[in-house]
């Protein structure tokens, strides 16, 4: 088995001894502190036997860990291992020169994006489209300078122009994701609605929002080989 394959075993362990509820109880417990095995049977209102057989669930997938005390060397103390948990979220993405957002007309969800990136995460970050119209959407650099980000009304390009091949091409719309099939290919795919479709101020908001949670969970499994400033080329 690979260093993937590897990493997904681990994971799937992790996730089936967090399957129990008992055993997120004593999870839970313990990330706020240490604890022995008989003050969490007492604090959980839990069997000791039961217990003990949860928590060497638990040890085995690499959660937990036993210290002795210090004080009493009979008693031990359980710690929880967050690196563990940590685990949990998808691998990184490595190699990544520069994240470049891609919609239909750029005007809209790829500028705002891009915006977002950029100020998210203090790296270079671009957009394009593949039939990019002449302007920015004026309702896109509404909401945009309402969140105190900037768009060019007229910085639209077409995405042949923009991609290079260390890029991270991200499809933000349906239409970009399933056209573009041959050697320039979204990596990933958010199917963000079309504000430019409803046309009102909601939409707009909307679209952001959405946006804006996804550069928040994508950010920090990036790992960037790029400099700080944005990519207005």
């Amino acid at each position: 088995m690979n260093a993937d394959g590897n990493s997904l075993h681990q994971r799937a362990r992790i996730h089936a001894a967090l399957g129990d509820p008992a055993r997120l109880a004593i999870v839970d417990a313990l990330t706020l502190g240490d604890a022995s095995p008989g003050e969490i049977a007492h604090d959980l209102d839990m069997p000791t036997n039961l217990v003990a057989h949860h928590v060497k669930v638990l040890s085995e997938a690499g959660l937990v860990t036993r210290g002795r005390s210090e004080g009493d060397r009979r008693r031990t103390y359980l710690r929880l291992r967050p690196e563990a948990l940590a685990t949990l979220t998808p691998p990184r993405l490595t190699g990544v020169g520069r994240v470049v957002f891609v919609c239909t007309h750029n005007s809209a969800r790829s500028q705002l994006a891009a915006a977002l990136w950029a100020d998210r995460t203090h790296t270079t970050a671009a957009s394009a489209g593949t039939k990019p119209a002449l302007r920015v959407h004026p309702r896109a650099v509404t909401v945009a300078r309402r969140h105190g980000l900037h768009l060019d009304p007229g910085g639209t390009r077409h995405v042949t122009d923009i991609v290079r091949d260390d890029d991270l091409l991200i499809a933000v719309c349906d239409n970009a994701h399933e056209e573009l099939t041959g050697p320039v290919r979204p990596r990933l795919h958010w199917s963000v609605p079309d504000p430019v479709r409803a046309d009102t101020d909601d939409a707009f908001e909307a679209a952001y929002a959405d946006l804006a949670a996804r550069v928040d969970r994508v950010a920090p499994v990036i790992s960037p080989t790029i400099s700080s400033g944005v990519h207005h080329d």
